[in-house]
C-alpha cells in the first residue's frame, strides 16, 4: 500500500519539484488560453525538450497521453 504523505514529504513537497509541478501547470493553462487543449480532452501539453521549466512556444506541443508518456 502506498504511503502517500511519506511521498509527498519525501519527494513531491520538495521546492525543485514544486516548482517544476507549478510550470508544467503553466503550460498547460498556455495551451488552454491558445484554445489547443480543453478538459478532458486526453491530451497532454509536451515539452519536446524535455524541460518542464522551458515554456516557450517553440518547445510545447500537444500530443495524446499515450504518446506523450510512450516518448521518455
Amino acid at each position: 500500500m502506498r504511503d502517500y504523505k511519506q511521498e509527498y514529504s519525501s519527494y513531491h513537497g520538495k521546492p525543485d519539484q514544486v516548482k517544476r509541478r507549478s510550470s508544467r501547470n503553466k503550460a498547460r493553462r498556455k495551451m488552454s488560453a491558445l484554445g489547443r487543449v480543453s478538459r478532458g480532452d486526453g491530451k497532454d501539453v509536451d515539452h519536446r525538450d524535455g524541460n518542464p521549466m522551458n515554456n516557450g512556444s517553440g518547445n510545447l506541443s500537444v500530443l495524446s497521453k499515450s504518446r506523450n508518456r510512450r516518448k521518455r
